[in-house]
């Protein structure tokens, strides 16, 4: 699907001073979410574990950090035509939001078998919402018509330097609060936190090692550094819906560079993982979050990460969204 803004057609990758600027740029609207500790936690996993709290941010993602910089990073002229974007959720509640703040539309394109709650929240910030088939080409081919009826600007989900600019903030107020981390470990579907955390957290520190976590279900990351070309997957079944999307050739590109590689974790560890949240840490996180913890607690989680050997490892984790709908 090809873009309506050339400002996010750029092939050199975010670089440190963009960053800082994209942080300066959204540090007045986001929070700077906590950084959680578990002795609990610590023990399963046999680390120091230190948990970035986006699902304490607010719209309940990462997502908003992103969307905020791409929106507030358009021209008046830009602005005035609106925003577009198709997502499972998380980014489309963040665009919605970030639009209601710089007070133009939201055209949002959402596949029909999105979580409730996540609709209800796009609806809540005043978005509107058109229903597409749960594939990559309904998304597209969906999206593709609602930029060409609205005349708005696209703001990819992924696939756009401002958004891992944004994203990478993350990782950034991660480090600096946690310099001393060997490793940090979060979600990967499009590649965007993920690249912009390796940016983030390396920009910092360039020995610090970046993991991407990733379903089983939904491994086109995994297969795609192994193979070394993109293998996109065009449906995918896994429980964690923010992780659904695939790589472009932008994070692809950054992920090659950048990454020290992906883990995999099964349907099973991720809703273990998720429930072993909720009742020791008292936070609610969504299966999506779930993924970048899960690996951890395997039996040979900690050796898959830790980069010293004879030393407690010292891990960041980034929680990436509280979104999910509780049916009792």
């Amino acid at each position: 699907m090809a873009t309506t803004n050339p400002a996010a057609t750029s092939p050199i990758q975010p670089d440190w001073n963009t960053i800082v600027a994209a942080h300066e740029r959204i540090r007045p609207r986001i929070h700077r979410t906590p950084v959680l500790t578990s002795e609990s936690m610590n023990a399963l996993a046999g680390a120091d574990l230190f948990f970035k709290c986006e699902n304490l941010q607010k719209t309940g993602s990462f997502k908003i950090r992103g969307a905020t910089n791409a929106i507030f990073s358009l021209s008046d002229e830009e602005a005035r035509r609106g925003v577009a974007t198709h997502s499972s959720g998380n980014h489309a509640a963040a665009v919605a939001c970030a639009a209601g703040w710089r007070g133009i539309p939201a055209w949002i394109v959402m596949p029909k078998n999105a979580p409730k709650v996540k609709c209800r929240a796009v609806e809540s910030y005043g978005g509107k919402i058109t229903f597409c088939e749960p594939n990559v080409s309904s998304r597209s081919e969906t999206a593709a018509r609602i930029l060409a009826e609205t005349g708005a600007v696209l703001v990819h989900p992924y696939d756009d330097d401002r958004i891992i600019a944004g994203q990478s903030t993350a990782a950034k107020e991660l480090m600096e609060e946690v310099p001393d981390l060997e490793a940090v470990l979060c979600p990967v579907s499009g590649g965007g936190l993920l690249s912009g955390s390796c940016l983030g957290a390396k920009g910092i520190r360039d020995d610090v090692r970046v993991f991407g976590c990733e379903p089983e279900r939904a491994d086109d990351a995994y297969r795609s550094l192994k193979v070394g070309a993109l293998q996109p997957l065009e449906t995918t079944d896994t429980i964690a819906d923010g992780l659904r999307a695939t790589l472009a050739p932008r994070t692809f590109a950054i992920l090659r560079q950048q990454v020290d590689g992906i883990l995999l974790v099964s349907e099973e560890e991720i809703v273990a993982t998720m429930k072993l949240v909720w009742e020791r840490m008292k936070i609610v996180i969504e299966p999506s979050s779930a993924v970048a913890l899960a690996p951890l607690l395997k039996k040979e989680g900690i050796e898959q990460v830790s980069g010293r050997a004879g030393k407690r490892a010292r891990v960041g984790i980034i929680l990436s969204g509280g979104n999910v709908e509780l049916k009792w």
